[in-house]
C-alpha cells in the first residue's frame, strides 16, 4: 500500500511542477534601431571609463544616442568587430588595419565616437 501512495504522490507533484520557463527573447530593437543589450552595454562600459556618477551615466547615455543617430546598428556591429579584431595584434590584425574598406568602417565609428564626445562630455 506505500508504494502505491508514493507513486500517487510522485504523479500529483509531477502534474503540479511547472515546466521551466523559456529563455526571455531578445530585447526588441530601441527607437534607434539598437538593440537595448546594446546599448545598456556602451553605457556600462562608458560608465567604467567615466565614473559610476549619474553625471557619467548622463553623459553616457548622450553619447550612444548620439554615436546610434549618426551610424545604422550593423555598422556599429560590424566597426566594433573590425576594432576588436585590430586590437588582437598578430597576423589577424594586420588583415583588418589592410583592407580598405574595414578601415572605412572603423573610421566611421571613431567619427561617430569623436561626435558623440564633443556633443557629451
Amino acid at each position: 500500500m506505500i508504494p502505491a501512495m508514493l507513486l500517487s504522490t510522485l504523479a500529483a507533484v509531477a502534474v503540479a511542477t511547472p515546466p521551466p520557463a523559456p529563455a526571455p527573447p531578445a530585447s526588441p530593437p530601441s527607437s534607434t534601431g539598437y538593440p537595448t543589450e546594446a546599448l545598456a552595454d556602451y553605457v556600462i562600459g562608458c560608465m567604467a571609463a567615466n565614473g559610476q556618477t549619474q553625471d557619467a551615466l548622463r553623459r553616457c547615455s548622450c553619447s550612444m544616442d548620439t554615436i546610434a543617430s549618426v551610424l545604422p546598428y550593423d555598422d556599429y556591429v560590424k566597426a566594433q568587430t573590425v576594432i576588436a579584431m585590430r586590437g588582437q595584434g598578430g597576423e589577424r590584425a594586420a588583415l583588418f588595419a589592410d583592407v580598405p574598406q574595414l578601415r572605412a568602417m572603423a573610421q566611421k565609428l571613431r567619427a561617430a565616437q569623436v561626435e558623440a564626445d564633443f556633443r557629451c562630455f
